[in-house]
């Protein structure tokens, strides 16, 4: 996918975050954090697949 992602669930401060439950998302989800930062060792193609999975939850 072209657009930069921002999930908690990608960011590399996900296992110590205390905002996880305050910040704010746009409409695609994506959260709108100060101190987020891509968790570089999650590739885009693991990003994509869980992205379908969690859609076809829904």
């Amino acid at each position: 996918m072209g657009s930069e992602k921002r999930f908690c669930s990608i960011c590399a401060w996900r296992g110590t975050c205390q905002k996880k439950y305050s910040i704010t998302t746009n409409a695609m989800g994506n959260v709108n954090c100060p101190d987020y930062s891509r968790d570089m060792a999650i590739k885009d193609h693991d990003i994509d697949e869980a992205e379908r999975l969690y859609q076809t939850q829904q």
